[in-house]
């Protein structure tokens, strides 16, 4: 016999409209239509919004089997898959749904920033626009194009640095200026950033210094010195760094930045406490790659290093006076010492034997002159 003919078999009912997209603060009025094979009344039917029972006094029977619903002032949806308005039979039945998205049209995203590792990739991000909350499923699409000579392209890796970020790994041209921009789009529109216009050479900035090791001073019990490694990425470039430590006590959570560095690789931190744990990061800012006249981008921090000051010996007192003697005029002429390399050292260089044989001669001077001055006030 021939094969039977089978249709498919009909929806129960059809809601109007099907999953639209609205606005925040707009009304709808749906309706709910029982196919002629089901044998339901509209009397039969009743609504729901995500799962919650819709009152009978916003229902409006159009016929014998269509039911309406009106929904005033509409919030932004729940979730960003939008909001279900189910249409029911009387014993609780689904017959038909639709989902509604309300929400806002995209803002204009802001604040692109963006920065290289390697001088070949760049990440940018940016953020979402002032309010931010669209209540609908928002898509960002970074864009970029060398000036001049056309071509968008569009960049592909996205979430590498949070939520509002992509990477473009490869394939970036130097010493030519790039054109860059966001464009937000969901169900209500379209936005566009403003267009940032950037050198890759511009833009460079590191991974955090490697190897930081912090060391004792021998038994200097107010210092440590610190060493780094220079960033490996950039050996192949001409630029200049500069470092920046910041270091806290172990119990603190205070950092105190030491900003004059230079360029140098190694550092002593002075007038620290005694028989206390520090801890310290290091962070390098690589700037005038070939030339380049902007400021540099600091990297970020290197993972805090730890290490403890020597303990103060304190000599108790009765058992050797001149001992005693000795000692306070030493911790007298360190002090003198360290208030002397304030003044005279720059910043966080070396505080080494030469230096010490120097301020030796400063303090014979000054002697030699308060002897020579003498009475005077």
């Amino acid at each position: 016999s021939p094969p039977l003919c089978v249709s498919p078999a009909a929806d129960p009912a059809v809601i109007s409209p099907q999953d639209p997209t609205l606005l925040i603060g707009s009304s709808l009025v749906a309706t709910c239509t029982v196919s002629p094979d089901f044998p339901l009344k509209a009397e039969d039917l009743y609504w729901t919004l995500n799962g919650r029972r819709l009152p009978a006094a916003s229902y409006a029977a159009l016929g014998p089997s269509t039911l309406s619903v009106a929904l005033a002032r509409l919030n932004g949806s729940r979730q960003q898959s939008g909001d279900n308005l189910v249409c029911h039979s009387r014993d609780g039945g689904i017959l038909a749904g639709s989902c509604l998205y309300v929400g806002l049209p995209p803002e204009k995203p802001v604040n692109i920033t963006c920065w290289s590792k390697n001088m070949k990739d760049l990440t940018c991000k940016w953020a979402p626009g002032t309010e931010g909350e669209t209540f609908l499923h928002t898509n960002y699409t970074l864009k970029y194009k060398r000036r001049w000579y056309g071509q968008d392209n569009t960049c592909q890796e996205y979430h590498t640095a949070g939520t509002y970020s992509c990477h473009i790994p490869k394939d970036l041209a130097l010493f030519t200026p790039y054109e860059i921009w966001v464009e937000a789009s969901n169900r209500l529109g379209v936005a566009v950033s403003d267009v940032v216009m950037l050198d890759i050479l511009d833009v460079v900035t590191t991974d955090p210094p490697s190897d930081v090791h912090v060391s004792r001073v021998g038994d200097l019990e107010d210092q440590l010195s610190v060493r780094w490694s220079s960033p490996p990425a950039l050996k192949d470039f001409l630029f200049q760094a500069k470092y920046q430590i910041q270091y806290r006590v172990e119990d603190s959570s205070e950092w105190k930045v030491v900003d004059d560095v230079g360029n140098q690789t190694s550092c002593r931190l002075a007038g620290l406490r005694p028989g206390t744990v520090y801890f310290v990061q290091v962070r390098c800012n690589p700037f005038s790659i070939y030339g380049s006249k902007k400021a540099g981008i600091w990297s970020d921090w290197s993972n805090p290093t730890a290490a403890s000051t020597p303990r103060s010996e304190r000599v108790a007192g009765g058992c050797d006076p001149k001992g005693g003697e000795q000692n306070t005029t030493l911790r007298r002429e360190l002090k003198q010492f360290f208030g002397w390399v304030k003044k005279h050292a720059y910043g966080c260089s070396n505080l080494g034997i030469k230096l010490y044989d120097q301020w030796r001669v400063w303090l014979q001077k000054s002697h030699k002159t308060r002897n020579q001055v003498g009475k005077e006030p």
